[in-house]
């Protein structure tokens, strides 16, 4: 754990890994707390009905423990992969702890995604078992026949066994709330988060149990040293993404510190703010577009009076603007990092012990070596633009791609995980930002590959050929653009738009449909057959009169 020191340097200087040899995180975030004290608040549920459920930590061993076997008892042997669609709820939660002490590999999956997107995470990470909800049950039932590895569907609100499905909480009831956990190992198995797919299906990113240790520098950091005495953690992020599971939810129980589970299907500026007055949020983690949205309202008084410690942000630039705003509004510096599903929280800011420029990402964090690196490895002089790279190994980095041996060589060359964006190192070691090294559409604090989308829309009649792209959005930061070339017998139109727009959005997930459509007689191709996204990029900021 980081500890207040007088700066920056110190700290990196000073650090060292402490990585044990046997570790594992189910028992790191859950029981070493229980057994420590059982009744220490752990996490607390919302309903909508605006009622409020709080689980210690004994709570949650107990509840995990039971999981724990109710999923050996139905034949899930360590190795096996349990996906997770549920919102932040308890049920979620534990069971990502759960398959943790039983030497299972989690794999969480957003609540809004559609059959396509579901089918291909459940497939290629062969998951043979699934916990979701009635809301979502419906999805994976319509896919039974295409997934044979899925043995195993259990649905937490379901109040009886169904005939294609298992009761989650009365299996639960039958189980044993004594469990010894699996004995792993820190390079063990324990999660996969798909990536955005930028170039085609999304990478299945296979992290060991060390990576929760892995992230708590950069975290500790961007929360202004976490575990501080009140601290209190929310955000809005849903845990299906590694900055929502690993950053907020897991890296706060690392340190004791109890979470706030509520989840919105929509984001509401003035419901998160009321939420975060009426409990006493002390430290919250908001992508940019959810701060702007935020600042759009009168600053918080009076009942929406805020309590906040930390506020931390990534996914797209914070700005000077939306500093200003935190340090007016909410009496704080929000603290800005940076990283990615495969090597995460790698760079931070922390205001009480460095400065914070705006427009940077700010420093690598202690214990993981980042810089600006040239197409050979070679590590480039502050001023001159490169690839952001992380000097391998490193606790936080992936252990490979799932099924994907090549992507993962591909990434991982002379010493650096690369991580595919452009951008440099100034003269006292700050990283700033200069663009993506791939076709990633970054928006609302989404990382949105194209290569999925493409995929779907060309399943719809209408499609001949597409090809998308981020185009500058005021509020999202970038919003998805799909270029169409239809098929002979279809006119473009509105009606046509909302058609291949509901395709997608019901398919993939709200937040990947294509906002704006163009419809073209011919997309950009290089010699190969591989569409031109840069060109496309070049002429939408030609017509917005960009350079």
């Amino acid at each position: 754990m980081l500890t207040r020191t007088d700066s920056y340097d110190t700290l990196y200087d000073t650090f060292a890994w402490d990585i044990p040899a046997r570790y594992n995180m189910g028992v790191d975030v859950c029981d070493k707390h229980a057994a420590r004290d059982a009744d220490a608040p752990a996490l607390i549920v919302t309903s909508p009905e605006g009622d409020l459920v709080t689980y210690s930590f004994g709570a949650l061993r107990a509840l995990s423990n039971q999981t724990a076997n109710m999923f050996q008892a139905h034949g899930l042997a360590r190795g096996k992969r349990v996906a997770v669609l549920l919102p932040q709820s308890v049920e979620a939660a534990l069971t990502h702890v759960a398959a943790w002490k039983a030497g299972l590999i989690s794999v969480p999956l957003f609540t809004l995604f559609g059959e396509d997107a579901l089918n291909f995470r459940l497939a290629d990470s062969g998951a043979a078992a699934i916990v979701t909800d009635m809301a979502n049950y419906p999805k994976i039932a319509a896919l039974a026949d295409v997934l044979p590895d899925l043995k195993r569907v259990y649905v937490i609100d379901a109040g009886a066994d169904g005939a294609g499905f298992t009761d989650f909480w009365g299996a639960l009831g039958r189980a044993s709330d004594a469990f010894r956990p699996v004995d792993t190992a820190a390079d063990d198995p324990g999660l996969i988060i798909y990536t955005s797919g930028t170039t085609g299906n999304p990478k299945g990113a296979l992290h060991a149990h060390r990576c929760l240790l892995g992230h708590l520098p950069g975290v500790e950091m961007f929360h202004n040293f976490l575990g501080q005495p009140g601290d209190l953690m929310w955000t809005p992020a849903d845990w299906a993404w590694i900055g929502g599971l690993m950053n907020t939810l897991m890296c706060a129980w690392h340190h004791g510190v109890p979470v706030v589970a509520h989840r919105a299907r929509k984001y509401d500026p003035e419901e998160a703010l009321a939420l975060m007055a009426r409990l006493g949020v002390r430290n919250t983690f908001m992508p940019p577009t959810a701060l702007r949205l935020m600042s759009k309202l009168p600053p918080p008084r009076g009942r929406h009076a805020l309590n906040l410690r930390s506020v931390a942000s990534a996914g797209e630039p914070v700005g000077a603007e939306l500093l200003h705003w935190g340090r007016e509004a909410l009496g704080l510096t929000i603290n800005e990092f940076y990283g990615q599903t495969e090597c995460n929280v790698i760079v931070a800011t922390c205001a009480e012990i460095m400065a914070v420029k705006p427009g940077a990402m700010g420093r690598p964090a202690p214990g993981h070596v980042v810089d600006v690196i040239a197409p050979d490895g070679t590590i480039l002089p502050p001023g001159q633009e490169g690839e952001i790279a992380c000097r391998a190994p490193d606790p936080v980095m992936l252990l490979e791609y799932w099924n994907n041996p090549a992507a993962t060589q591909a990434n991982l060359r002379d010493g650096w995980w690369r991580m595919g964006d452009t951008g440099y190192r100034d003269d006292e070691g700050y990283l700033w930002f200069v663009g993506r090294g791939d076709d990633v559409i970054t928006s609302a604090g989404y990382r949105i590959g194209p290569g999925e989308i493409e995929d779907c829309l060309s399943r719809h009649p209408a499609v001949q050929l597409a090809a998308v792209i981020g185009v500058p959005d005021p509020i999202r930061t970038e919003a998805v653009k799909a270029f169409i070339v239809l098929m002979p017998g279809f006119e473009d139109g509105t009606a046509t738009e909302q058609d291949i727009r509901e395709f997608v959005k019901t398919r993939l997930s709200s937040h990947e449909y294509p906002r704006q459509i163009e419809f073209v007689d011919q997309l950009p191709m290089t010699a190969t057959g591989k569409i031109k996204r840069k060109d496309l990029r070049d002429a939408e900021r030609a017509k917005a009169g960009g350079t």
